[in-house]
């Protein structure tokens, strides 16, 4: 069988184009014409050997061999810059405070720790978990330089979009008949006030004209999953980070209202980052990017080849 070499300059506008969601948008964020992406997309197509998009209304969506091609290039590529990187900066020297939302602490910080030491093993990185309003707050204070963190209204002035994720309803594992339909109150589990995802529950069943009682608050997100797993009452969450005692729970299953998408930002202390810096906040952001939920990014954005 003929080996297949990938080209990964061509891979590098496949996973960028698949992630902003546009073709042109690629273009133009890699300095290329139109034209020559999509020369460069039909090369990629030729070399699978298999259709790597399908038609989805006016534009272009994934089919199963795209995904799974997509997955390869993000990682062929995270190699390639991997490689370039310890060996262009293999003296990069100092320290970052990074800052996470507790959904990502599990998900996303060890493998960003592990790239990121192994290609700039002395650099020193401070970690800090919290929520979007006080990593936004330390943002704006100085006392953070990059955090991963739901938008909460507020404009930071140095920012980017990473996702639009959809919002889930969580309740135990286990099988449960208790909803808005059974004539009681909805029980709630939520972090303490004030939390942005708890002012999303309360504001989406208040305008779905749905009874609800808070039954357990926690700081914690460890106290919330312990709480939902023990039946005290429901949360909302993405399907970032799901510990095997809770599930996600469809809207229509217990009568209860469709939930929005929140987005999730990358923020900045600065507009220009220091390379010790902006490197770690490229790996944040590819590494969150890999821990949405399957099809956040990949499926439920078509993609437009100009």
């Amino acid at each position: 069988m003929q080996r297949i070499t990938f080209d990964l300059d061509v891979l590098r506008t496949f996973v960028t184009g698949t992630e902003l969601g546009s073709f042109a948008k690629a273009a133009e964020r890699l300095g290329r014409s139109t034209s020559a992406v999509s020369a460069q997309l039909k090369k990629l197509e030729e070399q699978a050997a298999t259709p790597i998009f399908r038609k989805a209304g006016r534009g272009l969506a994934l089919t199963e061999a795209g995904e799974t091609m997509l997955g390869y290039a993000r990682r062929l590529i995270e190699l390639n810059d991997e490689a370039a990187a310890a060996i262009r900066d293999v003296e990069l020297e100092g320290w970052v405070r990074l800052g996470l939302q507790e959904d990502f602490g599990e998900a996303v910080l060890p493998d960003v720790l592990g790239r990121f030491a192994r290609a700039h093993p002395k650099v020193r990185i401070e970690a800090r978990i919290g929520r979007s309003q006080e990593l936004a707050d330390r943002i704006l204070s100085g006392n953070l330089d990059i955090a991963l963190a739901w938008h909460n209204g507020a404009t930071l002035p140095f920012s980017r979009h990473v996702a639009d994720v959809q919002l889930r309803w969580i309740g135990p594992a286990k099988p449960i008949d208790a909803g808005p339909g059974n004539g009681e109150p909805l029980p709630l589990v939520a972090f303490e006030a004030p939390c942005l995802l708890r002012t999303v529950a309360t504001d989406t069943l208040d305008r779905a004209g749905l009874a609800w009682r808070l039954t357990f608050s926690s700081p914690s997100l460890a106290g919330i999953w312990a709480a939902v797993a023990a039946g005290l009452g429901l949360t909302i969450r993405t399907d970032i980070g799901l510990p095997p005692s809770v599930r996600v729970i469809a809207p229509g299953a217990l009568g209860l209202p469709a939930l929005p998408r929140m987005a999730l930002q990358l923020y900045q202390k600065d507009a220009a980052l220091d390379p010790v810096a902006a490197r770690l906040a490229d790996i944040l952001e590819q590494a969150a990017i890999e821990a949405l939920p399957e099809g956040t990014v990949m499926k439920e954005r078509l993609r437009e080849v100009a």
